[in-house]
């Protein structure tokens, strides 16, 4: 199976919860008024499509009722791809190896994924013949290193670790060091995710980002933000959390399999800003690719025929 196929098939319950529902209220009403509105709303809130994004989809498609655009119930669903396509044509911005190494900083609390999405990003940089290392800097998590390093043979990868409870920043300073004298073109770094003080993961994640802009003044070059797509709205509130303690520049979504709240990608780009810019399928290494905004908007309103293609 293609990772398009996956992606449609992860998405299924995304679908049942979201496109067939309208598509069923769609044959329950002759026209787009305020209580099909009011339907189309809470449909919308359920898919975890976000309160403010909500709001915005149900007055557009109130706009396009009254000047025509949508003649009738049966235009609404195109008419949401549409209006969802347009919210996420940014998104899925590939990510530039430029500087030697390119130096990528993954947050996100603990449980989302973050060690397994470093595993599986440098798989496949290395398969585009990339050298690539991972600095194991969550050093509070009792067997996070040594996740890693499992992760490390499994992408034929590099690791630089410390024991348990060391100091972080002492293991990125090594890693950039090691990185630089060893030709690396990308250093992925696993940070620690205790969300119970917010002054403490700002100061861990300011002291990591201090030692890396001191080695490579222009890095880190991206800050991934890793979010478990099965968490829906509580994935906004985590996010945020961090987009106010450093600078994220784009979300890795994992877990988009076999959720209900796939709604959620459209709520991280309106409600919080940030590009979508891979997701996670499955539990294979290779189930992991970087987002694509229309296939992922052709899976969450694929059709019967489409969905058999």
């Amino acid at each position: 199976m293609g990772f398009f196929e996956k992606l449609k098939t992860g998405l299924t319950k995304t679908r049942q919860n979201f496109t067939d529902r309208i598509t069923e209220l769609v044959g329950m009403s002759a026209k787009v008024d305020e209580d099909f509105l009011e339907e189309l709303e809470m449909i919308l809130l359920t898919a975890d499509v976000g309160v403010k994004t909500t709001e915005k989809l149900i007055e557009d498609v109130r706009k396009a009722a009254k000047s025509r655009e949508i003649k009738g119930t049966e235009d609404v669903l195109p008419f949401l791809k549409k209006q969802i396509a347009a919210m996420l044509k940014d998104d899925g911005v590939r990510t530039r190896i430029g500087a030697h190494p390119t130096v990528i900083l993954i947050v996100g609390v603990n449980g989302v994924g973050k060690t397994t999405t470093i595993g599986k990003l440098s798989n496949y940089f290395r398969l585009f013949n990339y050298k690539v290392m991972m600095a194991a800097g969550d050093t509070f998590r009792a067997a996070a290193s040594a996740q890693l390093k499992i992760w490390g043979e499994r992408a034929q990868c590099e690791v630089i670790a410390h024991e348990e409870g060391a100091d972080p920043a002492a293991v990125v300073f090594d890693a950039l060091k090691a990185a630089k004298a060893r030709g690396v073109d990308v250093l992925f770094v696993d940070t620690a995710g205790r969300l119970h003080n917010k002054v403490n993961l700002m100061n861990e994640l300011g002291k990591i980002d201090r030692i890396i802009k001191r080695e490579i003044p222009e890095a880190p070059h991206e800050v991934f933000l890793v979010l478990d797509a099965t968490t829906g709205q509580n994935a906004i509130t985590q996010a945020k959390v961090f987009t106010e303690t450093t600078k994220v520049t784009g979300v890795v979504l994992t877990k988009l399999d076999g959720t209900a709240k796939g709604g959620v990608v459209v709520a991280i780009r309106e409600e919080l800003g940030l590009p979508v810019k891979w997701i996670g399928v499955g539990e294979g290494i290779m189930d992991f690719r970087p987002f694509e905004p229309e296939k992922f908007v052709d899976a969450l309103f694929a059709t019967e025929e489409t969905k058999e293609q």
